[in-house]
């Protein structure tokens, strides 16, 4: 998994998941020029979903598209994640990545041990997941490395939005089978400049063009013009994850004739002020 990839929203309809929907959108991302889909993440309300879900979305985006297909396996437990990894890995997914469970506090030594045992069962390669905002735990650069010499265990999506710690995980990580992606479309550039090999961005959703844009230009070694075709789009990725989160990213889409369909409860449309108020930033990213 290299260069920009996408963390698929999951369309709804009536409260199942829309197929066709999703092919859409599928379809219209891949000819943005997006280089690996990821259903079932945190974008696509992936705690939402039942296994069944899950392994439905998985099985349709993979059997849209020709593109690398990293599918978020991750839940609470080891038994769990084992069934939807290996389920996952039928469907279509070429990787999994699987979040840290939070809701017991583990640390990172169980987490480390937790992985391994993941890594050690699971069919396909293991991407680790790392969103401290959601689990309220980031797992150290130093496990980070550790676990980078695990032969199934293939890299990390770091969603801290820190480029210090892409940063010393790309220093603890020399492995060269092991990616690091970025999670932040803040930091993309900083982040590629600083040694990652690509990114997991919920505002790829609805600026694919623009988000492979940047990886393009800095594989070309144009550093600043990287830096800076990612410089338009920080006030939307703020707008689209820190701030409306996932009904802002679903909003966004509808705005760029990219229909995603309902959110899931308790998840809930944009006020009208808000949606007029992302319509303005998109404008604005979309102009840039």
């Amino acid at each position: 998994m290299h260069g920009t990839g996408v963390p698929i929203v999951t369309p709804f309809s009536d409260g199942a998941i829309d197929h066709e929907r999703l092919t859409s959108l599928v379809e219209w991302l891949e000819a943005a020029g997006v280089d690996f889909l990821v259903p079932c993440g945190s974008t696509g309300e992936a705690p939402l979903l039942t296994i069944d879900e899950r392994v439905e979305v998985i099985e349709t985006v993979a059997e849209a598209t020709d593109l690398p297909v990293l599918a978020g396996t991750g839940q609470e437990g080891l038994e769990p994640t084992l069934e939807t990894t290996e389920r996952a890995a039928a469907a279509g997914a070429d990787a999994a990545l699987v979040i840290t469970p939070s809701y017991y506090g583990s640390d990172d030594a169980e987490l480390a041990a937790y992985y391994r045992d993941v890594a050690d069962a699971s069919p396909i390669p293991i991407y680790l997941y790392s969103v401290p905002k959601f689990t309220d735990h980031a797992l150290s650069p130093r496990t980070v490395g550790a676990l980078a010499g695990h032969e199934n265990i293939a890299g990390i999506k770091d969603s801290s939005g820190s480029l210090g710690s892409i940063q010393r995980i790309v220093d603890h990580t020399d492995e060269e089978s092991f990616s690091v992606l970025v999670g932040s479309g803040s930091t993309y550039a900083a982040g590629l400049a600083a040694g990652a090999d690509g990114g997991v961005l919920a505002v790829a959703n609805v600026v694919p063009e623009a988000a492979s844009e940047v990886f393009r230009l800095h594989r070309e070694g144009r550093t600043d013009e990287a830096r800076d075709r990612n410089a338009a789009f920080v006030e939307l990725n703020h707008a689209v994850t820190a701030r409306f989160g996932v009904p802002g990213v679903k909003a966004a889409l509808e705005l760029r004739d990219q229909p995603a369909g309902r959110l899931r409860r308790p998840l809930r449309p944009l006020e009208a002020d808000d949606e007029t108020e992302l319509e303005s930033i998109l404008s604005r990213a979309l102009e840039s």
